[in-house]
């Protein structure tokens, strides 16, 4: 009989594990990503989250002209990526579980969708530092904390040639 009992109290406490567990990721996945501010937005992204398609989904959502931002965190990996101009690509190196002391970049539009152009600065557990244009980005243990000012021109980005890069292109002026 004594078995039998610890084998329900068992299941049962696995049942309420479970179910705990899967609350705490709907939560998780249900909590805000940014906030309106009197410059733009904050965004304070979660452990697992692509940075640089929630930038992305929140241009795209808000409807964003252009903007400048700026950004601290952990970053569980962070793709860095040296642009070749005799290749004309980029040639990538990724870095797991590195600080990031810096990120700073901008949002455009290119063919109607945002064009996130993104730098940073990563350390690692000696304090070696790597940085350049970051081709991805995914956070950490931790959070990632993005401040993003709002620009009220649209601006575009367009391939220039014979480099064959992505260019910001501004208005001239009258």
């Amino acid at each position: 009989m004594n078995i039998r009992i610890n084998k329900i109290i068992t299941g049962l406490l696995f049942c309420l594990a479970f179910n705990l567990l899967q609350a705490q990721q709907n939560n998780d996945s249900q909590k805000c990503r940014y906030t309106k501010t009197n410059y733009g937005y904050l965004m304070v992204l979660r452990e697992g989250d692509n940075v640089l398609a929630e930038i992305e989904k929140l241009a795209r959502e808000q409807k964003i002209p252009s903007a400048n931002f700026t950004g601290i965190g952990f970053a569980q990996d962070a793709t860095f990526g040296f642009y070749d101009f005799g290749e004309k690509k980029f040639h990538p190196k990724t870095f797991n579980k590195v600080e990031m002391g810096s990120i700073t970049g901008s949002i455009a539009w290119s063919e109607n969708k945002p064009s996130i152009h993104m730098h940073g600065v990563a350390t690692d557990d000696k304090f070696d530092a790597y940085g350049g244009h970051i081709l991805a980005l995914k956070v950490g243990t931790g959070s990632m904390e993005i401040y993003i000012t709002v620009n009220k021109d649209k601006l575009e980005r367009k391939i220039e040639q014979p480099l064959n890069a992505n260019v910001l292109q501004l208005p001239c002026l009258k």
